[in-house]
């Protein structure tokens, strides 16, 4: 049987990566062994799902290449299916209509607890006959009263529940609308889902879901929960941690591909390797060698990650990558072709940026001139320097032939009548001079790329900045 997976996210906010993770290693279960991953929208929670929720989703897996091979299927979609389901089970007497008021269920359950019971529903409507005037029933799930349900989990191992301790689950409202576990029984039995992958926040789930499967003669599938991702601290994860839309990532400068690998490190590992393509994650991963022991989210890492990402693609690849970003800092694409090659400025910041966002800032400067430097900058390094910045626009100006060795070359002469050899003295005011800070890269290669006349052109304006 070909190998099916879901990724089923529900629109009541943003897709976190929490969600995501479980996304990919789905993607992934399924794009290893040629098997088809399914998208579905679990919608019915009406008063919480928005448009705009739905529409991040399928934008946040669209950036981040989880191309889906069915979907996305929507279950507010699906509710005559729901309801023929319904009608079956209770007439095969798997399910049955309750009606016990909410104050009739809340006094029971008072009453177990006195006697020092688990509170559970006792079953009491399973033999009722008759309707009861005026009360709208609720469905009830006929669940086994002997034995034990057995979720043999991929990542938790045997995990065993007592069916004593489940009781009859509500799998469809007083209104008719039916609820979560009965939904996705019913979506997985009818999409031919093999593999549930998802949080291990529904591991409880699943021996009821199990339970109605088999009531419906479906066959069940194989489960795999994956760990919760905690905070630093090893707390919850929350939004201080990073728990933010996974759009927010893009936004922050993180490549699709270094976000994936992060994540799928978080709980998995290949040896001791750090670094992942796609390729190499598709066919490396394997959902039984996830460890059951939560991981914890590190700000850091994920930034070293993106950084190695970056240095591996091509200057022309990550190009295309910056110019969303470089657009955000105002350098339009009339900018870009007035000034140096995009790729060139690339290659020269790859080694350096950990993200886009920090590229984008760095490259600016070879498009847009400073108007001001730094006010720290230029009382620091320029200040006084009136006769140094005319001796490099004289020395610069001569230079006959403009590369990055010519313009060292003349910088490393000035050092020597100026100051004593030492090129920070000379290189550090000739910076803030063009760049409008104290930090660029390597002057000489800055130089060469930005050009005689823009050189000669920023180191008069910034005779003014004294």
């Amino acid at each position: 049987m070909s190998v099916r997976t879901r990724f089923a996210p529900s629109p009541t906010g943003y897709l976190h990566i929490g969600g995501v993770r479980t996304a990919l290693y789905s993607w992934l279960h399924a794009r290893r062994l040629g098997g088809r991953f399914v998208l579905r929208i679990e919608d019915t929670d009406l008063e919480r799902s928005t448009p705009a929720a739905t529409a991040a989703i399928l934008e946040g897996m669209a950036w981040l290449g989880l191309d889906w091979d069915e979907g996305p299927f929507y279950q507010t979609q699906r509710m005559d299916r729901y309801r023929e389901v319904l009608a079956q089970m209770l007439k095969e007497g798997s399910a049955y209509y309750c009606y016990c008021s909410r104050e009739e269920v809340d006094a029971m359950r008072e009453e177990q607890r006195a006697r020092g019971e688990k509170p559970r529903y006792d079953g009491r409507c399973r033999t009722r006959s008759s309707a009861r005037e005026g009360v709208s029933p609720v469905i009830r799930f006929r669940s086994p009263d002997t034995g034990e349900t057995v979720v043999e989990d991929l990542i938790h191992g045997r995990v065993s529940f007592q069916n004593s301790e489940l009781d009859d689950l509500i799998i469809a409202r007083s209104d008719g609308t039916p609820t979560y576990n009965f939904c996705v029984v019913v979506d997985d039995w009818d999409m031919g889902i093999t593999h549930v992958i998802r949080g291990d926040d529904h591991l409880n789930n699943t021996p009821r879901q199990m339970q109605i499967l088999q009531a419906l003669g479906a066959e069940l599938p194989v489960y795999a929960h994956v760990p919760m991702i905690l905070g630093p601290d090893k707390q919850k994860l929350s939004k201080r941690h990073g728990a933010v839309s996974v759009l927010e990532y893009r936004e922050q400068g993180f490549l699709p591909d270094a976000l994936l690998n992060f994540l799928i490190r978080l709980g998995w590992s290949h040896g001791d390797e750090e670094v992942f393509s796609r390729e190499e994650m598709i066919a490396f991963f394997r959902i039984d060698a996830v460890n059951k022991a939560a991981s914890a989210f590190n700000p850091e890492k994920l930034l070293w990650i993106n950084a190695q990402h970056m240095q591996r693609l091509s200057p022309e690849g990550l190009a295309q990558h910056l110019r969303p970003y470089l657009d955000a800092q105002g350098i339009t694409e009339a900018l870009l072709t007035r000034g140096p090659e995009l790729s060139a400025v690339v290659a020269l910041l790859q080694e350096r940026a950990k993200t886009l966002v920090e590229m984008a800032v760095a490259a600016s400067m070879f498009y847009v001139a400073p108007v001001s430097g730094d006010s720290k900058d230029v009382e620091k390094h320029l200040q006084g320097q009136a006769v140094l910045l005319d001796s490099l626009i004289h020395h610069l100006e001569a230079l006959p032939v403009w590369t990055a060795a010519a313009v060292h070359s003349a910088i490393q002469e000035l050092a020597v009548s100026y100051a004593e050899g030492k090129m920070g003295k000379i290189a550090q005011p000739l910076r803030v001079a063009v760049a409008g800070r104290a930090v660029s890269p390597p002057i000489d290669t800055t130089l060469a790329l930005l050009g005689k006349d823009q050189t000669l052109a920023r180191l008069r304006h910034a005779m003014t900045w004294m």
